[in-house]
């Protein structure tokens, strides 16, 4: 038995894949007309700041989980770098729920280009959300195999969507308009940071690998070389990206088409088979973040319930290939409530605050802990700063613009923190129960 679960573990290339894999999602292809719409032709230096935060951000990962090797990965950094048990469950239970958010967003995207390529019909909707659960339950097929099948098909995926949006960004290059990219700042700087705000949860994804640490080849040098090369070569791939779709189509078409963006952006110079190639591109991108984030928060669901921070069920695991399957059916199953209930500005706009709140707990934590990791302050005190900021102008923005959505983020983190509450082993109830137990 250990020697089965010794082959199966996670190559450089295997892990870079899951962090790629985990960012180049739904987000390039759903949030971009989001973006455009409010930074103009600067929406790439809207992705160029979300990388920055990203990067020093990932820093701080690989210094933490160098020093905490576990599964739990955030969650077991913010529980280090608290005394109070509560916090860190507090969030470990807001990370959970933010991965949900980002597999519905996901989810919600493949379901959106999959009904899109099967052309217009009345039956429209219902398709979107029938590929939307297909692609969900399909993934939770592929992790419950075993871990060196989740590996390999999102090594596999990630290679062929990469090649397909690097052959858009080349090729589209040629075409760029330069009156659609000049001049570069057409628009306020606060509509750039709160565009780069609305796309952050583009850049989530990487903090997924730390939370397979147990489970790759020599964690001690793949981790933090995993970490940081999977965040550039997105923001590479983001630039590139996001600069030929601004250039091939106006602002005001790019945020109508919204998660169709990119697809329109390649007619241009690629016709209806640019449609249908980026479409393939969106499915595969949509598909591999499903697989990389589905394999991260079954993890983390089974690192919380060992800490007693989730119900124990989340812990069982299947016996030969240590897979966490009650975890992974769970997650699933929220998902697949969240994605056919909520809509696309909810889901995105709750992935991206969710993330950013959870940086800014991974970042204070790093520093708190900078001499035990061995990390300069300044970095993760950075990161913190430009995440903190990120926030409160993605919380100005809703708030002024969707006043519906912000109270529905307000609702779902009361949600969250009454669902710790109830489920902590630490909470009044069940103190004051076993108190009266040990009295008898």
């Amino acid at each position: 038995m250990n020697r089965t679960i010794k082959a199966e573990k996670l190559s450089l290339k295997e892990l870079i894949a899951m962090g790629v894999g985990g960012m180049v999602g739904g987000g390039i292809f759903s949030v971009l007309g989001l973006s455009v719409g409010l930074a103009g032709h600067a929406a790439p230096v809207a992705f160029l700041i979300g990388g920055v935060i990203a990067a020093l951000t990932g820093y701080s990962y690989s210094k933490l989980g160098l020093t905490f090797h576990s599964d739990g990965g955030s969650f077991t950094y913010m529980e280090k770098s608290v005394k109070n048990k509560n916090i860190a469950a507090l969030g470990g239970w807001v990370l959970l729920v933010g991965y949900i958010g980002t597999l519905a967003l996901y989810s919600y995207t493949f379901g959106a280009y999959g009904a899109a390529m099967a052309g217009k019909s009345s039956h429209t909707v219902l398709l979107q959300h029938f590929f939307a659960s297909l692609i969900i339950l399909t993934f939770l097929g592929v992790n419950l195999y075993g871990i060196k099948a989740a590996g390999h098909t999102e090594l596999v995926i990630v290679i062929i969507k990469v090649i397909i949006l690097l052959l858009f960004a080349v090729m589209g290059l040629f075409f760029v308009k330069e009156n659609y990219v000049l001049p570069l700042f057409n628009k306020s700087a606060s509509n750039l940071f709160m565009g780069a705000a609305l796309i952050f949860v583009a850049y989530e994804g990487f903090e997924l690998i730390p939370n397979a640490q147990n489970e790759m080849e020599n964690p001690e040098r793949n981790l933090p070389k995993s970490i940081m090369i999977s965040i550039f070569i997105t923001i590479f791939i983001y630039l590139l990206v996001s600069f030929v779709a601004v250039g091939n189509l106006t602002p005001e078409k790019i945020s109508q088409y919204k998660e169709y963006a990119l697809a329109e952006a390649a007619k241009p110079f690629l016709g209806q088979t640019g449609f249908i190639l980026i479409g393939l591109g969106a499915l595969l991108s949509t598909a591999s973040a499903i697989n990389a984030t589905l394999f991260g928060t079954a993890r983390l669901g089974m690192s919380m319930a060992q800490e007693k921070d989730l119900p124990k069920v989340f812990s069982f695991k299947e016996r030969t290939k240590n897979i966490p399957w009650v975890s992974l059916v769970i997650i699933s199953a929220f998902t697949l409530a969240f994605v056919n209930i909520a809509d696309l500005t909810l889901i995105s706009s709750f992935a991206s605050s969710t993330f950013l709140l959870i940086f800014m707990f991974i970042n204070f934590s790093a520093i708190k802990l900078n001499k035990t990791i061995a990390i300069k302050p300044i970095y993760p005190a950075l990161a913190f700063i430009f995440s903190s900021i990120s926030w409160i102008i993605l919380m100005v923005y809703l708030y002024r613009t969707d006043a519906n959505g912000f109270l529905w983020l307000g609702f779902f983190y009361l949600l969250v923190f009454v669902a710790e509450f109830l489920f902590s082993k630490r909470n009044i109830f069940i103190r004051l129960t076993e108190k009266k137990r040990h009295k008898k």
